[in-house]
């Protein structure tokens, strides 16, 4: 029996691969999506309940569509988002293949193989091209000294954590303070729990400045513009996305020193670990500080924007949770803890993710395993990726940024499909 034959094959039903499957259906391309669970499924199995998205609702539309909901700088839950994707693929009829983990792609003489697993049944698919679409935060990454803690303490992985209760009596460490480690530490202080936060360099910005949601601001000046090919530091491909909260009805400013004022005990990075003890680096005072740093550089990108266009715009409301501690006074110099004495039961890792692209067998990754490109085409003929950060711009790792990079890859496609056909 032959294998079933496309033009394209699009791996995963997320933000990414719906919105290529988009400009591929209206160009009349023969593909199937395939997905390895249920549409967007990432927002459903690694966000907490009380998650919110950090983009007001308006700048999370696909391609083809309008923000045209009654509440445009609201905040959309992750099962929110998940219901928006799977009408998206009904309205457009988008030709997605669920529960379909793809195993292996691979170059073959005239396109690829994909080799896929359907509820523990083999089955080969053939395609002159590949969109990867599957994304770069489908694998949770821990920390190796992570083994060397106590078994006595529950660890979990922010993508495995789900609400407060699901921790044990105790206090709890969280370690990391990017967007997810800083709303989990809000999440736990809210229901009654103690915690202690390991910190790292991260930059935040207030969620209003000047009677707009910082993100509105951002896009206006061309923050998320920046192009891949444009950045001189290495560093900024390393650059957490800023700390700050969609929770509440229009979202709301999170900072380390906001947390400690609510009772969080703010260290710094996490040196080693052995049993029950915990060693740190003395440096929380510097993460703190960096916090600042970074929201008095974007909250001046504005200024300088609303001056040099001359826009009538009120002077920016008291923000307490964005005040600057230039002294750092609600950092804490300790270098050591010990779990046990201090009844932390529990850790709550928010280290972050990586894409797991393992399946796909052609020299296009590099030496950690993650895509080999330039603005998402790879070194093989007809196989691409979508939906990675800083793919083509800052913005290609956010929702807002798929419907440019979907749509040039899929001009791609259409055009590396004319040249194959002559």
């Amino acid at each position: 029996m032959s294998e079933p034959l496309f033009d394209v094959i699009v791996i995963g039903a997320g933000q990414a691969g719906l919105g290529i499957s988009y400009f591929l259906n209206q160009r009349g391309v023969n593909h199937i999506v395939l997905e390895r669970g249920e549409i967007g499924d990432t927002w459903r199995s690694q966000r907490w309940d009380s998650f919110a998205l950090n983009t007001p609702n308006r700048f999370n539309m696909l391609p083809g569509d309008d923000f045209n909901g009654g509440n445009p700088d609201g905040f959309a839950s992750a099962m929110d988002f998940v219901s928006y994707l799977e009408e998206y693929a009904s309205r457009f009829q988008l030709p997605v293949q669920k529960h379909t983990s793809v195993r292996a792609v691979q170059r073959t003489t005239s396109g690829y193989s994909v080799t896929a697993s359907i509820k523990g049944r083999v089955a080969g698919y053939f395609c002159r091209q590949v969109v990867v679409a599957s994304g770069g935060i489908n694998q949770m990454t821990m920390p190796p000294l992570a083994k060397n803690i106590s078994s006595d303490v529950r660890q979990y992985h922010a993508g495995e954590y789900r609400n407060p209760s699901q921790l044990p009596e105790g206090d709890v460490l969280v370690v990391g303070s990017a967007q997810s480690g800083l709303q989990i530490t809000e999440d736990l202080i809210e229901a009654g729990k103690r915690v202690t936060l390991s910190t790292s360099a991260v930059g935040r910005v207030p969620r209003r400045y000047r009677s707009a949601d910082i993100f509105e601001w951002l896009v206006k000046v061309g923050f998320f513009d920046v192009r891949t090919d444009q950045v001189t530091d290495p560093k900024d491909f390393a650059m957490r996305q800023p700390q700050i909260s969609g929770v509440g009805p229009q979202g709301h400013t999170l900072s380390l020193q906001s947390l400690a004022r609510r009772g969080a005990v703010i260290l710094g990075k996490i040196r080693s670990a052995e049993g029950n003890l915990v060693t740190l680096m003395p440096n929380a005072a510097d993460h703190i500080r960096f916090g600042d740093e970074l929201s008095s550089r974007v909250k001046s990108m504005v200024d300088h924007y609303i001056e040099d266009r001359r826009l009538d715009i009120p002077k920016a409301e008291p923000d307490p949770a964005d005040e600057p501690d230039p002294d750092a006074t609600c950092a804490s110099s300790r270098t050591a803890i010990d779990l046990k004495k201090e009844n932390i039961r529990s850790i709550v890792w928010a280290t972050g993710f990586t894409g797991d692209f393992r399946y796909v067998k052609c020299p296009v990754l590099d030496s950690a395993g993650q895509p080999a490109h330039r603005n998402g085409f790879s070194s093989e003929p007809g196989l691409y990726f979508l939906g990675i950060p800083w793919l083509r711009k800052r913005k290609s790792g956010i929702i807002n940024g798929i419907v440019e990079d979907a749509g040039i890859i899929a001009e791609q496609v259409l055009t590396h499909s004319s040249r194959s056909s002559h």
